[in-house]
């Protein structure tokens, strides 16, 4: 029990009531619908795992990977997946394109594009349209480049011309 007095009487005010009509009707005062925003328009986001973090589990999605931790499990991207070095990835991967400096323990399943920096080490197999390996970088296993997914010769381009 209160041993003073409110000298004013709390009011409450009115709920609001959201199925009764807005008091702005015209379009000039009203609030903005958002716009969904269509990944055509944006470019593809990153997901970062960083250089202190080790997770297990898999990733898949259609955004960009990048790996400066380590990680354990099978990783299946439309966009690109980097591990940065010092990083370690132990799983299956396919990307659009893998960009390697740090050390993956398993497969490269399907990329179109494989770049080996210098000091990356690939321990498994590749399968990729096109390879590009770095001095003083490291491959032990079987290694299938230029080929599509139905074990045909893709087509050599010149540069700046059309395929």
């Amino acid at each position: 029990m209160a041993i003073w007095k409110d000298p004013t009487p709390a009011v409450k005010p009115e709920p609001t009531r959201f199925d009764a009509p807005s008091p702005v009707h015209d379009a000039a005062h009203a609030s903005p619908v958002p716009t969904p925003i269509r990944a055509v328009d944006s470019p593809a986001r990153e997901s970062v795992i960083a250089a202190d973090l080790a997770i297990e589990g898999k990733i898949e999605g259609a955004g960009h990977v990048r790996i400066a931790g380590r990680f354990k499990g099978d990783v299946k991207v439309q966009g690109n997946l980097t591990i940065e070095q010092g990083a370690k990835v132990a799983g299956g991967v396919a990307a659009s394109k893998v960009t390697l400096a740090g050390e993956l323990d398993g497969n490269i399943e399907s990329a179109q594009q494989v770049e080996l920096l210098q000091g990356g080490v690939i321990n498994g197999d590749v399968k990729a349209g096109s390879l590009t390996v770095a001095a003083g970088s490291r491959i032990r296993g079987h290694i299938e480049c230029g080929w599509d997914k139905d074990g045909k010769s893709t087509p050599k381009t010149e540069p700046g011309s059309a395929a």
